[in-house]
């Protein structure tokens, strides 16, 4: 549905002003449009008719499968192994279509935030937007009291985006190290201190850093999709033995557990931030769109394998299921041992492209505040970064409950809230009655998110920190807190 209720939402907004621009101009135009010098114009009747991805000028632009590549990575993060967990909140029957809705709000909200930056691309004729920009343009483009707001509402989007995605790559280096902590002390039979696995990750990730673009990267993460999918088939393959029957499971979760399952899912799913990098990436951006475009494709595979984790893995392990599905499989099998291996390497490839988001937003901002900007200040600022967040990893590898907390405060207003409020801005004298509804929802659904988000990190933190607190039922666990990556 669009903005006017009647149409369907996954209509590509891209190709039907196309086909209206196609409609109004000579065929000679037409046929000379893609023959046109960057930033060189069609007039017909005074009229400026303007396509922005014909002006985009990318040197190593990401192909349509590179493109789905890093959503699928985006998306499929360590948060997938908290779903039988969520799924023990919700219940087998309800976790199925609450998990459906949740995938409808994360990618009808980043349907949204594509659509808004499309229709601001031919407003202030400008080729390509991050978030931040989206969120400037179309506030200062907007109603008369949202202008004043512009630059306000850009520095908030930017601070929260690096702060959330920095502190991922930080919480990144501990669940690695963590995962090969246990390893270790399996097979070496003695335990070292976390602190000494976090170090020994910098080089590592300083060499993963030196990708220099998403072109480069997409390898690494095809590399990390295929680790993470031979690491979930080891854990299908232990879920899938023996099973229960379906009624010794309920159907139904309680009220009081449910808003935990709504956390757990909406901040594993979210992947908002490489959103707008991904796009402004693409050789062939309007493909992004559509009913079988990237955005759509991406999440709907996503959805489904979120859908058979949770369910088969609850069903397999009903009460004595853990926060990450991984430490339900026996230590002692090699195949257990494999898929362990696998899911934090694939976490490590991952790390490049949380690292991306960070880096464009610093890169940015350095070339705005000075003007002898050079590759060589450009990599010493990704062994900078790296180094940092290694550093606080070392410095408070408990740092996971904190991220908790950031990410629930930040993913719930960047990937549901500011959304919906970009489109109101954008498309503020054309808002409709079923806009208004619509919108509505989904910023009560993200407030909720807010709240209990919140809320939630706040408990663990306390049960964390304080060990005579009673512990709380349901909390949100580490692999939830990397926001879907």
């Amino acid at each position: 549905m669009d903005s006017q209720g009647v149409e369907p939402e996954l209509q590509t907004f891209l190709l039907d002003e196309k086909s209206k621009m196609k409609e109004c101009l000579p065929q000679d135009i037409r046929k000379s449009s893609k023959k046109l010098d960057k930033g060189e114009l069609p007039h017909l009747n005074d009229i400026d008719y303007f396509d922005p991805f014909l002006d985009r000028n990318i040197e190593h632009p990401t192909t349509n499968g590179e493109t789905l590549t890093h959503l699928l990575k985006a998306s499929l993060g360590t948060g997938i192994l908290a779903m039988p967990q969520a799924f023990q909140c919700s219940g087998l029957i309800t976790g199925i279509f609450a998990t459906v809705f949740v995938s409808f709000v994360c990618t009808f909200c980043s349907y949204s935030l594509v659509k808004c930056a499309h229709t601001l691309y031919r407003r202030t004729k400008v080729s390509s937007m991050g978030y931040a920009d989206v969120a400037e343009k179309a506030f200062a483009n907007g109603p008369e009291w949202s202008r004043k707001f512009s630059s306000f509402t850009r520095q908030s989007v930017l601070w929260l985006l690096f702060v959330t995605y920095f502190g991922t790559c930080s919480v990144y280096t501990v669940i690695i190290a963590s995962n090969f902590e246990q390893l270790f002390l399996h097979h070496m039979g003695f335990s070292l201190n976390i602190r000494y696995f976090i170090a020994m990750l910098l080089i590592p990730l300083i060499l993963l850093s030196y990708v220099p673009n998403l072109k480069y990267l997409a390898p690494v993460s095809m590399f990390a999709n295929l680790l993470m999918f031979v690491g979930l088939g080891i854990t299908f393959y232990y879920t899938l033995s023996d099973l229960p029957s379906i009624s010794q499971r309920p159907a139904v979760g309680t009220f009081a557990t449910f808003p935990t399952f709504f956390c757990l899912t909406v901040f594993a799913m979210e992947a908002i931030g490489v959103v707008m990098p991904l796009e402004n990436n693409m050789k062939t951006p309007r493909s992004f769109l559509g009913v079988f475009g990237v955005l759509n494709v991406g999440m709907g595979g996503v959805t489904i394998v979120y859908i058979l984790l949770g369910f088969l893995g609850y069903l397999k392990y009903g009460e004595a299921t853990e926060s990450s599905i991984t430490l339900n499989l026996p230590t002692e099998d090699v195949a257990a041992q494999v898929a362990k291996v696998c899911i934090s390497l694939a976490v490590f490839c991952t790390y490049g492209l949380q690292f991306f988001v960070c880096l464009e937003i610093a890169w940015t901002k350095i070339q705005d505040s000075f003007e002898k900007t050079t590759i060589y200040h450009n990599y010493v600022l990704r062994t900078v970064m790296v180094t940092l967040s290694v550093v606080i990893a070392v410095a408070v590898p408990t740092i996971g409950p904190f991220i908790g907390l950031i990410g629930a405060f930040c993913f719930s207003l960047l990937g549901i809230i500011v959304p919906v409020i970009i489109e109101f801005a954008t498309y503020w004298d054309k808002v409709t009655i079923w806009m208004t509804i619509r919108n509505a929802v989904l910023i009560a659904v993200g407030f909720l998110a807010l709240v209990f988000g919140t809320s939630n990190s706040v408990f663990q933190i306390i049960s964390t920190y304080s060990p005579d607190a009673p512990q709380v039922v349901g909390n949100i666990t580490h692999t939830a807190h990397t926001a879907a990556q």
